[in-house]
């Protein structure tokens, strides 16, 4: 079986009010940190809804008993937050998944070549088997920091299939390389916009998203 990569653009009126506010030029750092939260809270809770895992059980009601399901404690979890536009999401994200460990990439992008080197890299040695892991990376653009950080993670042995991308604009070509590369990724996104211009910047797109974030 051929495996295609997987891109979800929730349709939702939440998500495409803040991504409105986070794109506008005059919204304030104060207000763009909002929007981002937002939309890393709204967007992972469409990426959780069929990836967290469960089990059953029962509990008692003040009536009877009846089943239940609760999320698998035992199953490991982690979010990995790519440094440092990737922690405008941070805040949104763990608020749906508040109990997952966290741990940090930091990549830096050569303006000139494009291509992506890691200056941080806060991962274990290994991951435990069937790890679920959020990746927090608000844009894709030329798909040159995401490769290099899902490179980290399945050397560690995460298995694509089982992680969720959260990001808030896409580019086309950053979409080409994850699906030649990691096909069985699953990407959850605000938009897909028309593409980058010279210098490697999404457009329409939102801007540096650390810089608006950090107000720098």
């Amino acid at each position: 079986m051929t495996l295609q990569l997987r891109v979800y653009v929730p349709p939702h009126p939440l998500i495409k009010h803040w991504l409105a506010v986070a794109r506008d030029v005059e919204t304030p750092s104060v207000l763009f940190r909002t929007a981002m939260t937002e939309l890393g809270r709204w967007l992972t809770y469409e990426a959780a809804r069929n990836w967290l895992p469960t089990l059953d059980a029962t509990v008692t009601t003040p009536l009877t008993e009846c089943p239940a399901t609760y999320i698998n404690p035992e199953v490991p979890m982690v979010i990995v937050p790519i440094l440092r536009a990737g922690l405008a999401l941070m805040e949104g994200i763990q608020s749906v998944v508040p109990l997952t460990a966290v741990y940090h990439l930091g990549m830096a992008r050569n303006e000139e070549t494009l291509e992506s080197h890691c200056y941080l890299n806060k991962l274990p040695p290994e991951f435990p088997p069937g790890t679920h892991v959020i990746v927090s990376e608000p844009m894709l653009a030329t798909g040159g920091t995401i490769i290099t950080a899902m490179a980290e993670l399945t050397a560690r042995g995460i298995d694509p299939a089982l992680t969720r991308i959260i990001s808030v604009v896409v580019a086309p070509p950053a979409l080409r390389r994850l699906s030649d590369t990691y096909p069985s990724l699953q990407i959850y996104t605000a938009i897909i916009d028309e593409g980058l211009n010279g210098k490697g910047f999404i457009v329409p797109g939102l801007g540096d998203a650390g810089d608006r974030t950090f107000g720098t």
